[in-house]
């Protein structure tokens, strides 16, 4: 008997973006894509988008009112199911949208979160974005109980949910962030031993924007698998692979990407994850050197970074897909442009190197430069170790 894949129906989705007057055209255009990017790894298929630039978003509804009416209208004659906001909503904002247009709705933060739900495997990660989930939707509650059923695997309704039950609800979702955040300690324990026990090894850490390549990349390294699709999100669980490069061991490891407003509760329930970048000797910091905003790609990457208190660490700037920007026309002047620009990271503690992970190329520069920075590291905790060796 042959069995036949039941396909699930996609939730049709409009996105809407506002932004200060002042704000070009083109960066608009380049967040919603990376919107609608959201969207479809989270399964969700898009029909349209709608924007307003605004002074400050409208304190009601996010949205003016004249568009409001523009939205309502097109939701009505295209059946949409979903809105999807480039931006994160108050709870009254969010209570006031959908008493207007009766639907649901989803923030940029709370898209992610449900991303991140999708894609965690190990109990860690799982805990984590758990955990992220009920601290974002706990001031949520009167209105977004829908999108938590769901991840409980609810009906999705809860009508008529009186003052009493939803405090109720809310002492019960209190009970769980305490027992979350008891389960992350033990974890985190083990995690901190197993650190501790490869004191003596040199750590290399993949970081970067979402979806520039650090999977490919940790592949191709480690001559190992690791899961690598052209999604935003394909890393959630961090991955460890030990390396040697001419007879020098490192361990090397991938963890999430990050994005431009990642959601708070997020970056703090993963801080335990990223421990890895933390504790890390040296960083790769993987740039999807075609990406029109990948100059905006690495602020945000280097903020995260701040945040976790890993700005300051030897890196190596590896600019992937060198392949997809010499397609375009004026491609070797543009690129002679970019490197001149990024000389200037050169210095002992920084370094640059231009790659396509995909097509093999430069790649062994890469190597090299890994082993010059992972080799220096070495020799502090190894001092007689391959004294007059060459890579």
């Amino acid at each position: 008997m042959k069995l036949h894949k039941t396909k699930v129906k996609k939730e049709k989705a409009i996105l809407i973006s506002v932004s200060e007057k002042q704000t070009d055209d083109n960066i608009v255009e380049e967040h919603l894509s990376e919107l609608a990017f959201l969207a479809e790894t989270a399964g969700i298929k898009i029909i349209g988008n709608f924007k307003q630039k605004l002074d400050k978003p409208d304190i009601r509804t996010f949205v003016g009112k004249g568009k409001l009416e523009e939205i309502r209208s097109f939701v009505k004659s295209n059946k949409v199911e979903v809105i999807i906001f480039d931006d994160d909503l108050t709870p009254s904002q969010l209570r006031n949208i959908e008493r207007e247009l009766k639907l649901k709705i989803y923030d940029r933060s709370l898209l992610i979160l449900d991303i991140f739900l999708q894609r965690a495997q190990t109990a860690q990660a799982k805990t984590q974005v758990e955990l992220a989930r009920y601290q974002y939707l706990m001031p949520r509650l009167t209105n977004m109980w829908t999108h938590l059923e769901r991840q409980r695997g609810g009906t999705g309704t809860r009508g008529g949910a009186g003052e009493k039950e939803i405090e109720t609800d809310k002492r019960m979702i209190r009970n769980q962030i305490t027992v979350l955040k008891g389960k992350l300690e033990k974890i985190e324990k083990q995690n901190a031993v197993q650190r501790k026990s490869r004191g003596n090894t040199v750590r290399v850490a993949l970081v970067g924007y979402t979806n520039v390549g650090k999977s490919t990349i940790m592949t191709m390294l480690s001559k190992s698998e690791v899961k690598a699709e052209n999604k935003l999100f394909a890393t959630v669980d961090a991955t460890v692979r030990k390396v040697v490069f001419n007879t020098i061991p490192f361990l090397l490891s991938d963890t999430v990407g990050f994005i431009r407003k990642l959601p708070h509760h997020l970056i703090e329930s993963f801080k335990s994850t990223l421990a890895e970048v933390k504790e890390a000797d040296v960083l790769l910091h993987v740039v999807d050197v075609a990406h029109p905003a990948f100059e905006d790609q690495i602020a945000v990457v280097r903020e995260t970074l701040k945040d976790i208190g890993a700005a300051d660490k030897p890196t190596i700037y590896v600019f992937n897909k060198l392949d997809l920007l010499l397609e375009n026309e004026d491609s070797e002047m543009e690129l002679e442009g970019i490197k001149d620009y990024y000389k200037q990271l050169e210095d002992k503690d920084k370094d640059v190197v231009f790659i396509s992970a995909e097509e093999k190329l430069n790649i062994e520069e890469l190597r090299e430069k890994i082993y010059r920075k992972v080799k220096k590291k070495h020799l502090t905790i190894f001092p007689n170790y391959l004294k007059n060796e060459t890579y």
